[in-house]
């Protein structure tokens, strides 16, 4: 039975070296001292995995070694990954590191309990040469006072999957991450509250941390239909911003950039009165459309069940 460690078979190695190739020209190298590469990827129930190169249609998991080298190959692209969809097996998740190698460290949340928590946590997989934690992790637990306020669009009860914080270093930089993935809910309006919450609260955590000078950075799925619509405003609502270069790209490989709006990477540009981040963005940020790339005419729902039905997400910032 082979193992993801094994040596690649002839046929898989070409088809990795086609999304090695791809990623060299679609995403920016990674630059010691001078750049640092954040991406959010909503993994498909990224979980069990099958000890096969190849799975076929009456496998289960789909998720095969093939899959787990080229998710392996897009994350190592990047210095800190916060991946969404996280299972409670992480059979996938444990053998991806040991695809990555040494250099690669790992944080992760609990299981979310219950039938909203999907059997989910939220995890980041970081370059260790490149980004170290710095001290915090925590999970965000919006005060009892705010559940009772009672007026519209108020969040009544915690977060379904509660959102994750994890500080890194980089450079001469210090950075707070904080990843969710908002619950879809039966109606668009249903996401409104956690939007709102995640909103307020982070607009008044980076006026507490503003002393220390930390960067507050905030991605993830966020559910969120179009640019503009009242889930986008409830995002915005106190000031965080998504770069205009993400405006335009799509999200899923069922959808375009019209359709949906789901993943994003927003921090504070000092509207609204909460402090702008001090973190440089170099004004390059975009998706990586694997699709192209990785197991050619299979169909798309089918290719959603091995790499992912979202594609990876990143932005690029200053170090210096």
């Amino acid at each position: 039975m082979p193992k993801a460690t094994d040596p690649l078979p002839p046929d898989v190695e070409a088809e990795i070296k086609v999304l090695v190739e791809a990623l060299d020209r679609d995403v920016p190298p990674k630059r010691l001292d001078e750049n640092l590469l954040i991406c959010t990827w909503n993994i498909r129930a990224f979980g069990g995995l099958l000890d096969k190169w190849r799975s076929s249609d009456e496998d289960s998991p789909k998720r095969d070694l093939l899959s787990l080298h080229c998710i392996a190959n897009i994350v190592r692209r990047f210095d800190v990954v916060a991946i969404q969809e996280t299972k409670g097996n992480l059979r996938s998740l444990r053998h991806m590191l040991d695809i990555l190698g040494p250099d690669w460290g790992l944080i992760l949340t609990d299981v979310t309990e219950g039938a909203k928590g999907n059997d989910e946590r939220l995890a980041f997989v970081f370059d260790m040469r490149r980004a170290k934690p710095s001290g915090l992790a925590a999970e965000l637990v919006v005060p009892r006072e705010w559940l009772e306020r009672g007026s519209k669009d108020a969040l009544e009860e915690q977060f379904a999957r509660t959102p994750y914080a994890v500080s890194f270093r980089a450079g001469d930089q210090t950075f707070i991450l904080v990843t969710l993935h908002v619950i879809f809910g039966k109606d668009p309006k249903d996401r409104v509250p956690e939007l709102k919450a995640i909103a307020d609260y982070m607009a008044k955590w980076a006026k507490d941390i503003h002393s220390w000078h930390q960067n507050l950075i905030v991605l993830g799925d966020f559910n969120i239909d179009r640019n503009g619509d009242p889930l986008y405003k409830a995002f915005t609502s106190t000031g965080l911003r998504t770069p205009v270069e993400l405006d335009l790209v799509p999200r899923t490989i069922f959808g375009n950039s019209k359709e949906h709006f789901y993943d994003q990477i927003a921090w504070f540009t000092g509207e609204s009165g909460s402090p702008a981040l001090s973190l440089a963005y170099r004004q390059n940020a975009g998706f990586f459309d694997f699709t192209k790339y990785v197991m050619p005419g299979m169909e798309k729902g089918s290719l959603s069940w091995r790499i992912s039905d979202h594609y990876p997400l990143w932005a690029e910032f200053h170090t210096r």
